[in-house]
């Protein structure tokens, strides 16, 4: 599982031009899903979110969490995170969980960062043609994979 974390001071999602979801000062979460993750790599990711201080202190030093801060969630599905580029000029996204894995996956990721932080989680929708608009606030953008914990 991949997420694209980026502190934003402002994000919305668009679904055939209505918003489905918006958020303030927080994180605006890509998440690419993948056939071999489980629930493991949703309380992995979950908790390296929740706890990932990258929000400034007082002194302007990353020191503080989403937590800390207060902050909000928008949580985008992107399974062009999983893009194997290797090959010629066209990505292939073989890699990327089909809907039946995915969908449930996605769903486990909202519930589960919903009952870690007291402010509702904003998503877009599995599947859809979203338009994502954000201003990265630093800019700070951390990419995670629970492939990668060591």
């Amino acid at each position: 599982m991949i997420a694209v974390l980026q502190r934003v001071t402002e994000a919305s999602v668009k679904i055939e031009e209505e918003i489905k979801g918006k958020i303030k000062d927080g994180l605006m979460i890509l998440l690419g899903i993948e056939e071999a993750d489980s629930e493991e790599d949703i309380e992995w990711l979950s908790r390296k979110i929740i706890n990932m201080r990258i929000f400034n202190d007082e002194n302007g030093v990353m020191n503080r969490s989403l937590l800390d801060v207060h902050g909000e969630i928008l949580l985008i599905s992107q399974f062009t995170l999983h893009a194997s580029t290797k090959k010629g000029n066209r990505p292939s996204y073989i890699k990327a969980a089909k809907p039946d894995i995915a969908i449930p996956l996605y769903e486990k990721m909202l519930s589960t960062l919903d009952m870690e932080i007291p402010i509702k989680i904003q998503s877009g929708e599995f599947g859809a043609d979203m338009k994502v608009s954000l201003v990265n606030d630093g800019p700070v953008t951390i990419i995670l994979d629970s492939k990668d914990k060591k």
